[in-house]
């Protein structure tokens, strides 16, 4: 993981467990997602669009078998999902605005079930620029609810009546590849929540978006 990204994280977590540095953990999480961001929008700048397509690792285990365009819309479906679903009990960004049909996706899931050419052939049907719009929205939305968030409801969990919303809005696909997804989540306090798909799992991705992108700079 990367050095600078990762002190963040691990500051951000300390910081969190305290009611005293809450506040602060909160402005540190903020920073690094706002230094991931970075990273996302160069690949739109510095990208073409085969290569946010591309999937140059097909046949690797890990996140860097996937694409670049699947792997931005998986990291913001996830935290859409999350965030309003589970810790807001509000409609999710991607459908109070009309963002399903103007991104084009055939899908309203997180993606974890697409495989080899189904990520491929998903990947070509985005529209970048309207994925692009979306991932602002979503993180807009949730910093600004994270910011709203008292120390106290850090330890709330996700109640039953939204884990059963969740699974009426059929966003994570119930093959196994994503359904464990939901037992995951809702096995998390918010703070749990915050330190995973609102920041490790950005980490995670857009590091492995990065190792495409090095590899296709080498094939070129």
């Amino acid at each position: 993981m990367n050095k600078e990204w990762s002190e963040h994280n691990k500051e951000m977590q300390m910081l969190l467990r305290k009611r005293e540095t809450y506040k602060q953990g909160i402005a540190v999480l903020f920073e690094l997602r706002d230094k991931l961001k970075q990273v996302i929008s160069s690949f739109r700048d510095e990208l073409t669009r085969d290569d946010l397509n591309a999937m140059p690792f097909a046949n690797a285990k890990g996140y860097h078998s996937k694409t670049i365009a699947y792997s931005l819309w998986h990291i913001f479906r996830i935290e859409d999902i999350v965030a309003n679903t589970l810790i807001k009990g509000e409609e999710q960004v991607l459908f109070s605005g009309d963002h399903v049909s103007q991104i084009g996706s055939p899908i309203i899931t997180t993606g974890n079930e697409l495989v080899g050419e189904e990520i491929a052939d998903f990947s070509e049907k985005l529209d970048i620029d309207e994925l692009y719009y979306y991932m602002a929205d979503v993180k807009k939305n949730t910093e600004e609810m994270i910011n709203g968030l008292g120390y106290d409801e850090l330890k709330s969990r996700i109640s039953d009546e939204r884990r059963e919303k969740l699974k009426s809005l059929n966003v994570v696909s119930d093959d196994e590849s994503a359904v464990w997804l939901i037992d995951y989540w809702c096995g998390k306090d918010v703070r749990g929540l915050i330190q995973m798909p609102f920041s490790r799992h950005w980490i995670m991705h857009i590091e492995a978006c990065l190792r495409i992108k090095e590899k296709l700079a080498k094939l070129k």
